[in-house]
């Protein structure tokens, strides 16, 4: 049996940790996207501001899927369309909170033993193509996420947006506290 010291937290209690420190980035950079423009997109082979928003919504929801079935497809979320009522940035936005939410409560419910089971990431409904633990597939949904994060940031000025701060101050906004 291992011995932690009263400081050392399991792999899933820090996932826990970081998953609720990167939150309010995800809102911030989300926030500053003005509505209007939700279709920008840099080049034509990248996915528009508004593509992003949703794959981040979708990945929520997908993570939320992976801890109550072991097994994930991260094809099947939320799509974007501009011409929807369903999908206002408002409405993604909100989306994104309320997904965020139950993520935490489904993780704090988890224990250890679960977080470490075997999972899989599915495309459409047969090929698998990554297989970890829960845990390990729920941080690559939190990195891949992240990195989708600073693309979207990107998007913010030349959509005539202001950039929030992420980790630090940006050229429009002082350091988070």
């Amino acid at each position: 049996m291992e011995n932690r010291s009263s400081t050392a937290i399991s792999n899933r209690e820090f996932f826990i940790r970081r998953l609720s420190q990167e939150y309010p980035a995800f809102v911030d950079v989300c926030s500053a996207l003005p509505a209007d423009k939700l279709d920008y997109r840099p080049h034509p082979g990248s996915r528009s501001a508004g593509e992003l928003v949703a794959m981040l919504v979708s990945v929520q929801q997908s993570s939320i899927e992976l801890c109550e079935k072991g097994s994930s497809s991260f094809n099947n979320g939320m799509q974007w369309h501009p011409t929807s009522p369903l999908t206002t940035l408002d409405q993604m936005i909100a989306a994104f909170e309320l997904h965020h939410q139950a993520l935490v409560e489904k993780l704090y419910r988890l224990d250890d033993v679960t977080w470490d089971r075997p999972a899989w990431l599915m495309q459409g409904k047969q090929e698998i193509i990554v297989k970890d633990t829960i845990g390990g597939l729920l941080w690559i949904a939190l990195f891949d996420a992240v990195h989708h994060r600073g693309q979207l940031s990107t998007y913010i000025r030349p959509m005539g947006g202001k950039v929030p701060s992420i980790y630090g101050p940006s050229g429009d906004a002082p350091a988070r506290r």
